[in-house]
């Protein structure tokens, strides 16, 4: 129901003027939230860097944002209801200045009508048999379609939805027979241990099994929708205020605020499990070796849970029919603190395993590095670093900064001769990473300008003249690369530090938010929430913005992602780009980009597989952008046929290897030893790193810088 792509934020924790609106302690969940509609909407109106007029014109694009969010398929709302609900379009304003739910409470009690209607619907579609010889259609694309007249048209587009999820099943179900009938043929081409079962179904059978899975899914998903709390919807209507100011302005309750500072820190106080929800059930994940869960030896990947007591003097609570985020929240709990678990064991016996919270790392947060062999036996640094995290609570927390520094010590140790910086997908984090980052890598000077919204500018430096590495540099990067990503490609390619490589352009995010409690204003001991607040914009030291144009990669290389709507300047409500003036630097300059750029793409034009992955990123950019597809079987049958003939041409990109070889540290070699997961997970990222063209471009760039 809801497609939006989400970047981390850039954050500065400073002081803000306290304002002074006050409201009484609310005395229910309605008055609750109408309090948090009107402190919003002051916290926005005093504090934002570009405040918008809460007018009519404001009205209507929160009207049309919430929609969007809500029900942007037009698959839930009939025509009927999109008619009365426009009568409020201008009104949304007055609603949020005297915090009035009529609006939400309408919306969001009609939202849950329909669904329990669309719940029966679907069952009744799925109790007989359906017709796969019809000559239907059904449209893809949301802006093309229009809300259902009446029951009748509700009833017959999900009909059509459902149909074309048990067609896709069907191909599914096809393309793993294919799978293990090929598995099968290549081990007894080798005369292997063949314990391959073969399970050829009939289309009859495939039909009736794909239908299940359909009518699988939908309960699931149904289930899950009524499960949710009326409060997780009024989040999303209080975000259709904050994100018509500028898309990174959210409202967090007091859970999402939770989750945000677990994925901003890297770490969780918890017992080290993933939970997993199928069919109304809630399932172990994989355990985190070392933690709580692993250490106990009493539970495993896939136990069925069924209760959790979250303290030694409370009753336990049945989870079964539960949320997984619910569940979580009960796991968790304060460090050196017990819980309980009660689960089902594969074997049907019941344990009660009880442990002691502990702090958990989410390493995938973490910066990582490894060493390159190239083909001509020189060695290169590669460092991975996920996002800009930091701890700002606790002085002995992880920080990006010093994670990158310990890597970039390892790797100093084994001589390698360039450091590759992997910033791609990274979508930012903390500001005051970046210079501690900068300051790795050269002597003091400004990294980054911040403008407020009464004009003021202020220079940010790094101040250390101790760099780790002043060897050669580069920076990947591609569209996904934003906020505090693009600050640090950004200063390195002004200072003529290091080559940025990748995507044409970076996100674009180029605005500073920090998290306004809304607690501040109130008289009271409850949890409002916070706002995430845009309060500044950022500049390179040249005084450009990185606002919607991003960093311009040194040497483009063209990815999947350069053929979508992926960035900044696609969304209706980002900030404008602007200029200030620059800063003053001293750029380096040391470096010949031109010569560079001109082997670069000398390689790029004569590289094969550089052309076909290109070839197929224009083609899977085509199959998204398509608006209709046929539900006739035999038509949805002759189109997947032909998109596997396309495929098979692109297959030689799953085989491609870039000849490079991985060395890892020598305390991470040790690891492997003892750490059965991480060694896993080390045997996937290095297969993942030998399928990168694009490093091994960077390594042919490095070897080139002198």
């Amino acid at each position: 129901m809801f497609k939006k792509l989400k970047i981390n934020t850039l954050l500065l924790f400073i002081p803000l003027t306290t304002l002074a609106f006050c409201f009484n302690s609310p005395k229910n969940d309605d008055e609750k939230m109408s309090t948090i509609m009107i402190s919003v909407k002051n916290t926005l109106s005093y504090l934002h860097y570009s405040p918008r007029p809460i007018n009519d014109a404001y009205s209507a694009d929160v009207y049309k944002q919430y929609f969007d969010m809500i029900d942007a398929s037009k698959r839930y709302f009939l025509q009927s209801d999109m008619n009365e609900f426009e009568k409020h379009r201008t009104k949304l304003d007055d609603y949020l200045n005297r915090g009035d739910l009529s609006f939400y409470k309408l919306t969001v009690d009609r939202l849950y009508q329909r669904v329990d209607e669309i719940d029966k619907i679907s069952q009744t579609i799925l109790s007989a048999p359906l017709n796969f010889d019809e000559e239907e259609t059904l449209v893809l694309e949301p802006k093309l379609k229009k809300n259902p007249v009446n029951a009748a048209e509700l009833s017959a587009e999900w009909k059509k939805y459902i149909k074309y999820n048990i067609l896709q099943e069907m191909e599914s179900l096809s393309a793993k027979e294919q799978l293990q009938k090929e598995k099968k043929d290549s081990v007894q081409k080798f005369n292997l241990k063949d314990t391959i079962k073969l399970e050829i179904l009939t289309p009859e059978q495939k039909r009736i099994k794909a239908t299940e899975e359909v009518k699988d899914m939908l309960t699931d998903t149904f289930r899950r929708f009524k499960k949710r709390n009326k409060m997780d919807w009024f989040t999303v209507y209080m975000n259709a205020y904050t994100e018509v100011f500028d898309p990174h302005t959210n409202y967090f309750s007091p859970k999402n605020k939770e989750d945000f500072d677990t994925n901003f820190t890297g770490k969780v106080i918890g017992i080290g499990a993933i939970i997993q929800e199928k069919r109304g059930y809630l399932y172990l994940g994989a355990l985190t070796i070392g933690a709580p869960a692993w250490k106990s030896k009493q539970l495993s990947e896939g136990d069925k849970i069924l209760k959790v007591r979250s303290k030694p003097n409370e009753e336990a609570v049945n989870v079964v029919g539960m949320l997984s985020d619910e569940a979580v929240r009960l796991i968790r709990g304060e460090k050196g603190t017990k819980v309980t678990l009660t689960v089902e064991k594969k074997d049907k016996s019941i344990k009660e395993v009880t442990m002691v919270r502990e702090e958990v790392a989410i390493e995938d947060t973490f910066a990582r590095s490894i060493i390159i062999n190239s083909a001509d036996g020189r060695k290169y640094g590669f460092v991975n670093l996920p996002s800009f995290n930091a701890d700002f609570e606790d002085s002995k927390g992880r920080n990006a900064s010093d994670d990158i520094k310990n890597e970039l010590i390892k790797l100093k140790a084994q001589n390698v001769e360039g450091i590759i910086l992997d910033l791609r997908n990274n979508g930012g984090g903390s500001l005051t990473e970046v210079g501690d980052i900068m300051g790795l890598f050269m002597n003091a000077g400004p990294y980054v300008q911040v403008k407020d919204g009464n004009g003021k500018i202020q220079t940010l430096k790094n101040r250390t003249n101790a760099p780790v590495w002043t060897g050669p540099l580069i920076i990947m990067q591609n569209e996904l690369s934003a906020s505090a990503s693009e600050i640090l490609a950004g200063a390195v390619q002004d200072y003529g530090r290091g080559i940025v490589i990748g995507s044409p352009q970076s996100f674009g995010k180029g605005t500073v938010q920090t998290f306004v409690d809304l607690n501040r204003f109130l008289n009271s001991n409850d949890d409002f929430g916070s706002l995430k607040l845009t309060i500044q914009k950022f500049y390179r030291v040249t005084g450009e913005s990185t606002q919607r144009k991003g960093i311009e990669s040194d040497i483009k290389m063209k990815d999947f992602f350069t053929y979508a709507e992926i960035g900044e300047r696609y969304d209706d409500y980002a900030l404008p780009w602007d200029k200030i003036p620059a800063a003053v630097y001293q750029p380096l300059n040391f470096l010949q980009v031109n010569s560079l750029l001109k082997s670069a793409e000398s390689r790029l034009a004569t590289n094969k597989n550089y052309q076909l992955m290109q070839e197929s990123a224009q083609w899977k950019e085509r199959l998204d952008k398509e608006e209709t597809i046929s539900l006739n079987q035999n038509k949805f049958s002759a189109l997947m046929k032909e998109r596997k003939a396309q495929i098979e041409k692109f297959r030689a990109l799953e085989k491609y290897n870039n000849g490079l070889k991985f060395t890892l540290n020598p305390d991470e070699v040790e690891r492997e030893k003892k750490d059965e997961a991480f060694a896993k997970k080390t045997q996937n990222w290095t297969k993942s790193l030998q399928r990168d063209m694009y490093l091994q471009e960077a390594v042919a760039i490095a070897g080139q810088i002198k």
